[in-house]
């Protein structure tokens, strides 16, 4: 073990030379950002609102005490219409001296209120209707109506940002997992530094135990890094953990299949663009999950991927995911024969062309 520890640091200490090391890594955050920016928002920003308060006004007060609304007092109206044309406020009002007394006499003073161009449409709604109730409660006035908010279609219906998580999820743990070890394989085939590692003591064993070692430890890294920016680690880290070994050990046994079989970088890539179709697909029916779900199954990818979407999305436990977790053992247990049987070939080729 102790040489199989050696092939995999020596790895992860030349990893970041590697172009394809650094794009396993970078990959996934990418991704995550870029997903978030299209469908929704990794940040969710709450609506800013500016308030110069020039008579002491209950208003500012009450401003001050909103739950879900950022609200700052700023010093003079220049100032405010500054911050909200550089959209560093969604909103500004302007409360004048005496505008409360103004309206409990029955006046009718003027509330300068300012949007920005660059604000959300939700948050400028979210501001008017606040200012104005603001107003209406400074006046003791109740509301002039009574809203009745009715909640259309599936209230369980997940957003597709949310849906896009096993697809960041696979791509995380498949390129760090998978393809990285598999391409560290092949281009040492390729310059005969794996001659130069198996003339030492070092084994073939041990050799493929620290590639394999080096696939579980990057997909690990890249799979909870993914989940964390995405909020979706769920409420049981441990069990997830366990979800993500069982991941990372799975796609670093496809890695060293996949390095063993290329001869070469062009091999590799083509075996990778072909193969891939077959453990990505299962991604699809989160997107649209009206599909057939029997599909899916056939994937093994499907067997960590709907435990990690359950703990992690929809807070399940052991009790939820146990019976897809036996199910991807089980899988890893057919690729490690797979691995084992190819080791041998392998081996000998090796040997034969040294």
């Amino acid at each position: 073990m102790t040489r199989a520890w050696t092939v995999m640091t020596k790895d992860l200490r030349m990893g970041p030379r590697s172009p394809l090391f650094l794009f396993a890594i970078i990959l996934p955050v990418a991704l995550t950002f870029l997903v978030v920016g299209v469908f929704g928002s990794l940040f969710a920003p709450s609506p800013r609102l500016g308030i110069v308060d020039q008579g002491d006004s209950a208003i500012a007060a009450g401003a001050s005490e909103l739950e879900g609304i950022e609200v700052t007092t700023v010093s003079s109206v220049a100032t405010l219409r500054e911050m909200v044309e550089e959209n560093d406020l969604d909103a500004g009002l302007v409360l004048s001296e005496g505008f409360d007394a103004a309206l409990t006499s029955g006046q009718r003073p003027v509330l300068s209120f300012y949007i920005g161009g660059e604000s959300h449409a939700s948050n400028r709604i979210i501001l008017e209707v606040t200012a104005l109730d603001l107003v209406r409660a400074a006046t003791g006035a109740e509301a002039p109506v009574n809203v009745d908010v009715l909640t259309l279609g599936d209230e369980e219906a997940l957003s597709i940002a949310t849906q896009m998580v096993p697809l960041l999820m696979i791509y995380a743990v498949s390129i760090a997992g998978a393809f990285v070890p598999a391409a560290s394989m092949v281009e040492e085939k390729e310059n005969g530094a794996i001659h130069s590692v198996l003339v030492t003591p070092t084994t073939m064993r041990e050799y493929l135990a620290g590639k394999s070692a080096l696939g579980v430890v990057l997909a690990m890294a890249t799979a909870v890094v993914t989940l964390l920016l995405n909020q979706a680690f769920g409420t049981s880290p441990l069990l997830m953990l366990a979800i993500l070994l069982t991941a990372a050990v799975m796609m670093a046994e496809l890695g060293l299949m996949a390095g063993m079989y290329s001869q070469d970088s062009n091999m590799l890539f083509a075996l990778m663009k072909g193969g891939g179709i077959l453990l990505f697909y299962p991604v699809v029916f989160y997107i649209w999950p009206n599909l057939p779900q029997w599909i899916a199954k056939i994937a093994p990818t499907y067997w960590f991927l709907e435990p990690a979407f359950e703990v992690g999305v929809r807070n399940g436990g052991l009790a939820d995911v146990w019976v897809s977790m036996l199910i991807a053992v089980a899988w890893i247990g057919v690729f490690a024969l797979g691995v084992r049987a190819m080791s041998r070939r392998f081996e000998q080729r090796v040997a034969i062309n040294a």
